[in-house]
C-alpha cells in the first residue's frame, strides 16, 4: 500500500472517530468509504470535486489510481477480503474514460424494479461478507440511477487464544454484570503500551492475529470522551505519537486500567495478565448526515449534476451509507462493512526464587478498538464498546 494513501485513509478514520458519542457502541471503516469517494472525485467537477479531494487528502486526478491500488492491496492481505461493485440503470451512459479506470469487481444492471434490485444488491452484500452484513445499506428504487459499493471482511484467529469464563465486573458502569470474560497471560510485557496524547493518556493492548491484521484495544481515562480516546489510539497505533511498553513503564498505575509491580516468582520470565470481555458491535451510518466530513455537501445537491466525468446525464449523490459489524471472542475476531453510494438524477504461585515484573491490564469499562494492518499501519476499522456480551 502506498504511504500517501494509508495516511489519507487514517486521517479520515481519525476525523470520523472524533464524532463517536458516549453511551453508544459503534464500528466504522473509513477504508471502505475512502475508495468510493476517490472514484467519485475522479468523475466530479466544480465544488464537488474540490470538496471530495479535501476529504480524501489527495488530488482528485490521482484518486482513481489510488482507489484501485488500495482495494487490490486490501484483497491481497491474508484473512482480509475486499470487493467493489457497480450497478447502473440500463439507459445510463457512462464515460468510458471513467469506467475503464474502475477497480475490478461486479458490474450489474438496475432494472428499476425495487424488489428485484434489492434482492440482487442484498445478495451481493451477504455473499461478499460471508453473511455478516445481509443488506446493501442504501435504498434502491425507480429514481436510483447508479449504485457504487465496497465490501470489506476480516476473519482472523488469535496467535494465542483467550480463556473464556463467566466474569462479574466489580466497578464502573458495568458493575454487577456477569459477562463473557476473556483472560490470558504472556511474558511479552510490551504487548501493552501507554501513550501520552493531547487527548489524555491511553492504554493500548495489541492482540496479534495469525495473518496480517491485529486488533488494538484502547482504554482512556474514565471521564475521557470516546472520540478523543479513539483519536488518541489512532495516533498511537499509526506512530504519530510515541508510546511506551510496559517493560519500561514505572511501577504503580502508569496508564488507564494498568497496574505494574515487582513480585517474587519461581520463573525468570516477566508476566502480563490480560483481562477483557467478549463483544459484538453493529452500526449503520448515514454518511450524508455528516456530508462535510466526507466531501459530499455539494455532490448531494440534487438541483444539478456534479459528475460529468462519470456520465453525460446529470448525477447527484442521493444516498451514502455504511453498515458494519465487529465480533471479538476467545478464538479470534471478525468484522465486515458494506459501504454504498447511490446516485440519482441531478439530481498462578510456587515458592519464589526470582524478582520479576508483573503487569496486569483490565478492559472492564467502555473502551475502543482498532483493527490495524500490521505492515502498513492502515487502520481498517475502529469502534467503541459500550456493552460487553453478557451470559444468557
Amino acid at each position: 500500500m502506498k504511504t500517501q494513501t494509508v495516511r489519507a485513509v487514517n486521517a479520515l478514520t481519525s476525523r470520523w472517530a472524533g464524532h463517536a458519542e458516549a453511551g453508544t457502541g459503534t464500528v466504522f471503516t473509513a477504508a471502505g468509504v475512502w475508495p468510493l469517494l476517490a472514484l467519485l472525485a475522479d468523475g466530479a467537477d466544480g465544488p464537488a470535486r474540490t470538496e471530495l479531494a479535501e476529504a480524501l487528502g489527495i488530488p482528485a486526478d490521482t484518486a482513481s489510481a489510488a482507489a484501485r491500488d488500495l482495494l487490490a492491496s486490501l484483497d491481497g492481505v491474508r484473512d482480509l477480503r475486499a470487493a467493489a461493485g457497480l450497478w447502473t440503470r440500463r439507459d445510463l451512459p457512462l464515460e468510458a474514460a471513467w469506467s475503464d479506470r474502475l477497480p475490478a469487481g461486479t458490474r450489474g444492471t438496475l432494472t428499476g424494479d425495487e424488489d428485484t434490485d434489492r434482492k440482487a444488491l442484498d445478495a451481493w452484500a451477504a455473499d461478499r461478507t460471508g453473511g455478516l452484513v445481509e443488506r446493501m445499506p442504501v435504498p434502491v428504487g425507480e429514481e436510483t440511477h447508479f449504485v457504487l459499493a465496497s465490501a470489506l471482511t476480516l476473519h482472523t484467529r488469535w496467535i494465542q487464544p483467550f480463556h473464556a469464563w463467566p466474569t462479574e465486573i466489580g466497578e464502573g458502569p458495568w458493575a454487577g454484570q456477569e459477562v463473557q470474560g476473556l483472560s490470558r497471560s504472556t511474558a511479552l510485557l510490551d504487548r501493552v503500551r501507554v501513550a501520552r496524547t493531547p487527548g489524555g493518556p491511553v492504554t493500548l493492548l495489541e492482540v496479534v492475529g495469525d495473518g496480517g491484521v491485529d486488533v488494538h484495544l484502547v482504554l482512556g481515562e474514565p471521564q475521557a470522551l470516546p472520540g478523543r480516546t479513539l483519536q488518541a489510539g489512532i495516533a498511537a497505533v499509526t506512530r504519530e505519537v510515541a508510546s511506551t511498553g510496559a517493560s519500561l513503564l514505572p511501577e504503580g498505575n502508569p496508564g488507564p486500567g494498568l497496574h505494574i509491580r515487582s513480585v517474587r516468582s519461581e520463573r525468570r520470565e516477566h508476566r502480563l495478565d490480560i483481562h477483557t470481555v467478549a463483544f459484538e458491535v453493529q452500526a449503520d451510518h448515514d454518511l450524508l448526515s455528516r456530508a462535510g466530513l466526507f466531501g459530499l455537501e455539494s455532490a448531494s445537491d440534487t438541483r444539478t449534476g456534479h459528475f460529468p466525468g462519470i456520465s453525460g446525464e446529470p448525477l447527484a449523490v442521493g444516498a451514502a451509507r455504511q453498515s458494519a459489524v465487529a465480533r471479538f471472542h476467545a478464538e479470534g475476531f471478525e468484522a465486515a462493512a458494506v459501504t454504498a453510494i447511490g446516485m440519482v438524477g441531478g439530481c498462578a504461585m510456587p515458592r519464589p526464587r526470582y524478582r520479576v515484573r508483573q503487569a496486569e491490564v483490565a478492559f472492564h469499562r467502555p473502551f475502543g478498538f482498532l483493527t490495524v494492518h500490521r505492515t502498513s499501519r492502515l487502520v481498517l476499522a475502529a469502534g467503541w464498546v459500550t456493552d460487553p456480551l453478557t451470559l444468557t
